[in-house]
């Protein structure tokens, strides 16, 4: 599929047929979110892989799966055939930017104008998003409201914060979110050229 393509399809799937999905296409989506980019080349992003149905349905309980479907929603994070815990570790940005080669001149970490971190793990969860339409798949991102209790279910290590969870599975009809009628911004409230003027 061309890439072109693979953006014009990609969107927020919010129900699957409960089919499994492929280990080896998911071991190729894993392995498109293991190459985003990475501030530093710090490569802070893990991920939590989750396919059994007791998995996907506690999830789905930490996720407010029950709300979704109160408002006439279908229960696609259960559904999914797969569920990718995406995580950041702040810490090992700290790390690697008290190396040498990324210190400034007097030895120091830098100021973090932006977090590097949230920036790498949305970078890694786009890469997720885009390799499930390259291999037929749908997807879609929640966020997880409470954070501390999807790290429990887990087992995730405190350094390391879950920054949502991306369902992966084989699409089925679904109601699309009201979010969509707003549409797409226009070009020219999106992109300016050599200056915001």
């Amino acid at each position: 599929m061309e890439f072109r393509d693979v953006v014009r399809r990609r969107r927020m799937v919010r129900n699957y047929t409960g089919e499994a999905v492929d280990s080896e296409s998911l071991d190729r989506i894993l392995d498109a979110a293991r190459r985003a980019p990475s501030a530093g080349h710090t490569q802070g992003q893990s991920f939590v892989v989750v396919t059994s149905a007791e998995g996907r349905q506690r999830i789905a309980e930490l996720a407010g799966e029950r709300l979704y479907v109160d408002r006439g929603f279908d229960p696609w994070i259960s559904r999914a055939g797969a569920l990718i815990v995406v995580c950041a570790s702040e810490a090992a940005y700290h790390r690697r930017y008290s190396e040498p080669d990324k210190t400034d001149a007097a030895g120091n970490e830098i100021e973090w104008p932006v977090p590097f971190w949230w920036v790498d793990a949305g970078a890694a969860m786009m890469a997720i998003l885009y390799a499930a339409v390259d291999e037929g798949l749908g997807a879609g991102f929640l966020g997880v409201h409470s954070v501390e209790d999807l790290s429990a279910e887990l087992g995730i290590p405190p350094e390391i914060t879950p920054i949502g969870v991306v369902t992966i599975g084989h699409p089925a009809p679904d109601r699309r979110s009201g979010s969509l009628s707003r549409g797409r911004r226009a070009t020219d409230d999106v992109i300016r050229l050599e200056s915001w003027d």
